[in-house]
């Protein structure tokens, strides 16, 4: 390869862009993970400072990243969707044709 044609080359090669730092959430603003990929789902873009800092005390709220200053608790209750439970026991899993009770998980936060 000749000096001119390895020349042509770097000129023909795309400009390179700049970083993208972004935080991937659910529709409640929970964090769900920080990347640097364009990946599908709901994301905000932040600065390379929170990046690194990769915090998971926070929540976004209106499409800005707030930091939570208060307690949150998780906790399970019976509804239509979640994992099918015996009964009398939250702990076992059972199968669909069983008698059940479905729990999820809900967060409560507070001040």
């Amino acid at each position: 390869m000749t000096p001119e044609q390895l020349q042509q080359l770097f000129q023909a090669a795309p400009a390179p862009q700049a970083p993208f730092f972004r935080l991937y959430h659910d529709d409640g603003g929970t964090p769900l993970f920080y990347s640097m990929e364009d990946r599908p789902g709901t994301y905000i873009e932040i600065d390379q400072e929170t990046f690194a800092r990769n915090i998971s005390n926070v929540r976004v709220r209106d499409g800005r990243l707030v930091e939570i200053t208060w307690t949150t608790t998780t906790k399970l209750i019976p509804g239509n969707s979640g994992s099918p439970c015996h009964p009398d026991n939250v702990a076992v899993i059972v199968a669909e044709d069983q008698p059940h009770i479905r729990w999820s998980k809900k967060t409560y936060e507070s001040n």
